[in-house]
């Protein structure tokens, strides 16, 4: 049995990871309460803003958590089309879930499908980025660990919608997007403490490419994003700002007349 180990470079990668998870969520707290405010297209963009923040919040953080990720006795490589394809994954069931709560009628049952197709989603997410690793041996799960990675998946998927739909304010969006952040994390070290790896030596060169050829550029890319989109949403008004202004506006345009 090789030795894994899932934090090479000590704390930072599973620091780094929590961080770009909490980014996520906030921005996608945040641009769920937009765009329940709105009405129309704004509150389509606004959701799909939202889907795309949640979902490359938590593929960003499960492969900067995988750069720490080793196994004694054997290199790790990353088949490109299905790592790619995890990153979709996730953004594709993150979107199904916030457009079921933003234009459902019956919240409470938007809720619970969407919190159970997102979580199942999110699981997905992970076990795709998974079958992409190429090693030289072969990867086994607990089953156990498995189903408990995937229970905390839809738990924290549904806390997440629940959020999106009643904290407004602020404080208590950057108070849940902490705690989405521990559980996302804590979904991700469940299903990698559900793996172990029996290497099979080989001096055959591995398909893929590495972690730092591929992964780190992708997640640095896809971080930069959110970084941007994040400030995006702090600099737009909200409807409450917009109607004020409005508001504000209308007396001098009548003494103009």
């Amino acid at each position: 049995m090789g030795h894994l180990d899932h934090a090479a470079f000590g704390w930072l990668t599973p620091v780094l990871s929590y961080v770009m998870a909490c980014i996520g969520a906030a921005l996608g707290l945040r641009c769920t309460v937009r765009a329940l405010g709105t009405t129309g297209r704004s509150r389509r963009n606004w959701l799909f803003t939202a889907a795309s923040a949640i979902g490359t919040g938590i593929w960003t953080m499960h492969f900067v958590a995988m750069l720490g990720f080793r196994v004694s006795g054997t290199d790790i490589r990353y088949d490109v089309p299905l790592t790619i394809l995890s990153l979709v994954v996730a953004v594709v069931v993150v979107c199904a879930g916030v457009f079921a709560v933003g234009y459902s009628r019956d919240r409470n049952r938007a809720l619970l499908l969407g919190g159970l197709t997102t979580g199942l989603g999110v699981a997905s997410m992970h076990y795709l980025g998974m079958a992409a690793v190429r090693l030289h041996g072969h990867v086994h799960y607990d089953p156990v660990l498995v189903g408990l990675s995937v229970l905390i998946a839809v738990v924290a998927a549904t806390a997440a919608l629940w959020a999106g739909l009643n904290i407004k304010s602020p404080v208590a969006v950057t108070v849940a997007s902490l705690v989405m952040g521990a559980a996302v994390s804590s979904m991700h070290y469940t299903g990698m403490f559900a793996v172990s790896v029996r290497v099979t030596p080989s001096g055959q060169e591995l398909p893929g490419a590495t972690a730092m050829q591929f992964i780190f550029p992708l997640a640095v890319g896809l971080g930069s994003y959110l970084f941007l989109t994040s400030a995006f949403v702090a600099l737009s008004p909200t409807a409450d700002e917009r109607q004020a202004s409005a508001s504000a506006q209308r007396p001098v345009q009548s003494a103009a007349r």
